[in-house]
């Protein structure tokens, strides 16, 4: 049976959600993939711009968001650490507020792509096979 989605979500892209379903400015959280391979990522957008990054902070290994779709400061500024309130740009995943000042989120490629609808998707050099699950 031939896959009705396009050849570049089968490489290595996994749809996350569509892109009118992600405020700006907001982020959204998923888990990507089945048992060990497993992973929480979470894409904010900004400006009409979509960042990826891997939902962990670099400090401490926790997840960012204190509830689940809680990512940014109240003025929406920055990405926050939910444990311990350290400060991330958005664009860049630098930490400038904070236990690990200076140090960086593991950015993912986030893509738009086009299928009727508009979409925003990511990939990594490992990504997992298995479900993408809104958290």
């Amino acid at each position: 049976m031939e896959s009705r989605l396009p050849a570049a979500w089968r490489s290595g892209l996994s749809v996350l959600c569509r892109l009118d379903e992600l405020a700006d400015p907001g982020a959204r959280g998923f888990d990507c993939g089945e048992g060990a391979a497993r992973r929480s990522i979470l894409v904010v957008r900004k400006a009409g711009r979509v960042y990826g990054y891997a939902n962990v902070c670099p400090h401490a290994g926790a997840p960012l968001d204190w509830m689940p779709g809680a990512f940014l400061d109240e003025e929406g500024r920055f990405l926050c650490c939910g444990s311990h309130g350290a400060l991330f740009g958005i664009e860049d995943g630098l930490c400038v507020a904070g236990p690990c000042i200076g140090r960086h989120l593991t950015r993912l490629t986030v893509e738009i792509v086009e299928s009727g609808l508009e979409c925003a998707a990511v990939t990594w050099p490992d990504a997992p096979a298995g479900p993408v699950i809104p958290r």
